[in-house]
């Protein structure tokens, strides 16, 4: 048979020829990622069986580790040699003692503290978001962040390519004609970030003069702080840390900083050592980065590991609520065995996807005598763990598949009286708006509502 007869003959086949191959390339790749089974599964029936959608979009959303990163970070955690005694590394991120804390369980109470920081920074800013929004508060920040710039003050602003998509504008440009920096964290549409474009840095981490440090939920926007009150305002928490905990937010920011400049070649900036607070309401801290960028799941980890420790109850809070399998049973079986778990979370979030996938969830979790809470009053974003009254956590990482095993995240456990006590009344404030979750899985769902269930729950593991 002559070339281009032959050639003719396999054109029509070309294409599916090409597919298969590449969707065994790719399903090779993925068998070789540490993922939860429902995940691995799910990606390999969408990439088998339609490799026309499941290639281009295990291309572009299928990443999970970056080695790159996770071999700086494993370097990030070791205590420096002149804090001793003060810092030490843990099983899942690094400890700390001698901090102190001011928790912010109001938006208008994180506005006037970071305004107030802002303002007050003699040598350094360094901030990362998820959302910095274009309205008044944003606004406000970045005309602060502007002030501090041109006063010499070293002003840098890292934030997320597609949380704060298309947010460069002009009010922005006047940080950068002031001395800032701006950076983009992993844009999309660069051909460097095929299989990056769903890993996204969901942390919110404010740091001044390296020794005081902002960490919690709030993004920067009307919707999560302000000057005054506002009905309309989300229910979130945040809180301000002195001492040597900085030292590794100082570290976790600073790796993301250069990964996001681009300027590999640069030596990573020293971290000063931090005084250690000597008041009586001295904390110790666990921080904790988690993502991409570290060899396993820490903060998934370490959240499973106090869960099933418990002794005597469980009360988590979270917007989204999308547990794997080994969580949720973790939950149940507390449950089961006499332990109380709660569980609040809002009645309606901001996202109806997430709100349908979770009721398979909660119905499980009701049938075990689990207590679960509907935020009635807004919406709820603030992210807590309390057990037993003797370690309770914040942060900003969401209980569900994307931010314990896909975001850039980042949090902190706390094993003091008064910062378990501080969280503690924030999750009791919040019980006052909720009502109760009452519905089993003999209750039979619509039929819409159950298809509509269904697929969302199936596309969950691909996120």
């Amino acid at each position: 048979m002559e070339y281009g007869t032959y050639f003719e003959a396999i054109w029509p086949y070309l294409g599916t020829y090409l597919g298969f191959g590449l969707a065994f390339i790719v399903i090779a790749r993925l068998m070789r990622e540490k993922r939860r089974p429902s995940a691995t599964v799910a990606w390999l029936l969408v990439i088998w069986f339609i490799p026309p959608l499941g290639v281009p979009l295990y291309l572009v959303l299928g990443g999970r580790k970056i080695s790159r990163l996770t071999k700086r970070k494993s370097r990030l955690n070791i205590a420096p040699a002149d804090t001793e005694g003060t810092i030490s590394s843990s099983p899942f991120g690094v400890l700390s003692k001698g901090n102190h804390t001011e928790l912010q369980p109001t938006g208008v109470q994180a506005y006037r503290s970071l305004i107030r920081e802002i303002q007050n920074a003699d040598t350094s800013i360094s901030i990362t978001t998820f959302i910095l929004s274009h309205d008044s508060i944003g606004r406000r920040i970045v005309t602060e962040l502007s002030k501090k710039a041109k006063a010499g003050i070293e002003v840098r602003l890292l934030l997320d390519a597609v949380g704060s998509f298309g947010k460069k504008t002009l009010y922005m440009l006047e940080l950068e004609k002031a001395g800032g920096r701006i950076e983009r964290f992993m844009p999309v549409f660069p051909f460097a970030s095929l299989g990056r474009a769903n890993l996204r840095n969901h942390r919110k981490l404010a740091i001044f003069d390296s020794t005081r440090a902002i960490i919690g939920g709030r993004n920067i926007g009307k919707e999560y702080m302000g000057p005054t009150s506002t009905k309309k305002r989300w229910k979130d928490m945040s809180l301000l840390i002195e001492g040597p905990a900085v030292m590794q937010l100082s570290a976790i920011f600073e790796a993301d900083w250069k990964f996001a400049s681009k300027k590999e070649a640069e030596d990573e900036k020293k971290i000063s050592p931090v005084p250690e607070y000597k008041g009586k309401d001295s904390a110790t801290i666990e921080i904790m980065a988690s993502g991409p960028d570290t060899r396993e799941d820490p903060l998934y980890e370490k959240i499973l590991s106090v869960i099933q420790e418990a002794e005597r109850s469980v009360t988590i809070v979270t917007p989204y609520f999308i547990p794997d399998e080994v969580l949720q049973r973790s939950l149940i079986v507390k449950a089961r065995s006499g332990k109380r778990v709660r569980l609040l979370i809002p009645k309606r979030s901001n996202h109806p996807v997430t709100d349908l996938a979770r009721r398979y969830f909660l119905r499980e979790l009701y049938e075990a005598d689990v207590e679960i809470l509907l935020y009635n009053a807004g919406m709820l974003h603030g992210k807590a763990l309390q057990v037993d009254g003797k370690v309770a956590m914040t942060g900003s990482a969401n209980i569900d598949l994307r931010s314990l095993f896909v975001n850039f995240e980042l949090g902190a456990f706390f094993y003091s009286r008064k910062e378990i006590e501080g969280i503690t009344d924030w999750i009791d404030d919040l019980c006052r708006s909720t009502e109760p979750f009452e519905e089993t899985t003999d209750i039979e769902q619509p039929f819409l509502k159950s298809v509509a269930e269904d697929l969302s729950r199936l596309i969950t593991p691909l996120l």
